[in-house]
């Protein structure tokens, strides 16, 4: 008997046609070519929503789920007039901060990803973790409740791995034979194996990636909420399927930036029909 083909996911039918309308490199030069006959009003409108979708879409590979009249108001940094709110909306701007944080990183003319990097976008998440005798500390245990099914450091293993991730990130040898996009998946990856704060690691591994891509050039990978579980079992599976869902994530962003732009502007679409 026949199997009955199974329908395409919304992923694999974005994936068909950004493939048609050319490669990633090409759109993104696309990209490049119709935000610079942008005024800066259109810019700031831009960032603004996809700052309030990408705190939306991480928060929620992190289990929490904020409505967008909660995000707007604490982007606004509205008053708030609740005392139970107030902890929901400091993370909201926490994380803005965050992301505003490597944004300027971003746009550094030099920078050296190190661990002091890594540990100001942890302390800019947690500010509280800045705030003790000496600074952030690493993990000193293994979680017993956690959202990721992947194996992570040993407790132990942690300042040596993320040594070892700084000096692989850095290196000449790796800058030469990795492409920037693979290099922003596989140092995410890394950090998230290993694991190594109490909070926080899956956005600090993120912010990570997203700041070596921006540097590159690209828009911010902002791995979807529906794909969460599709996200864990990447983890868990291999660095190759991490890539994979970063790569896709990453066309999507470039595709929705372009379409958000090319729209605000009345130009007509680059995209090839289907």
């Amino acid at each position: 008997m026949l199997r009955r083909p199974t329908a395409p996911s919304q992923q694999e039918i974005r994936l068909v046609q950004i493939l048609r309308g050319g490669s990633l490199e090409e759109r993104v030069a696309r990209l490049h070519e119709v935000t610079a006959k942008a005024p800066k009003s259109l810019h700031d409108q831009f960032v603004e929503r996809l700052d309030i979708t990408w705190i939306h879409h991480d928060s929620a590979l992190e289990g929490v789920v904020y409505g967008f009249d909660e995000l707007q108001a604490a982007v606004d940094d509205q008053i708030v007039s609740e005392s139970t709110l107030m902890p929901l909306y400091d993370e909201i701007r926490q994380h803005k901060a965050a992301i505003d944080l490597i944004r300027n990183l971003a746009e550094k003319k030099r920078l050296t990803l190190n661990l002091d990097v890594i540990k100001d976008i942890y302390v800019t998440l947690l500010p509280e973790e800045a705030e003790g005798k000496g600074g952030p500390k690493y993990r000193a245990d293994m979680p017993l409740h956690r959202l990721y099914f992947h194996e992570i450091a040993q407790p132990e293993k942690i300042r040596n791995q993320m040594k070892q991730l700084v000096t692989w990130m850095n290196a000449p040898e790796t800058k030469r034979s990795t492409h920037s996009v693979r290099l922003a998946a596989k140092a995410h990856y890394k950090l998230l194996h290993t694991y190594p704060y109490k909070k926080q690691s899956g956005k600090v591994a993120r912010l990570l990636m997203n700041l070596i891509l921006m540097r590159q050039g690209y828009p911010p990978a902002i791995v979807h909420a529906t794909e969460r579980q599709r996200y864990y079992d990447a983890l868990k599976t291999s660095e190759d399927a991490t890539a994979k869902v970063v790569t896709e994530a990453l066309t999507s962003s470039v595709e929705s930036t372009i379409r958000f732009y090319e729209d605000a502007l009345g130009i007509k679409s680059s995209a090839t029909p289907t």
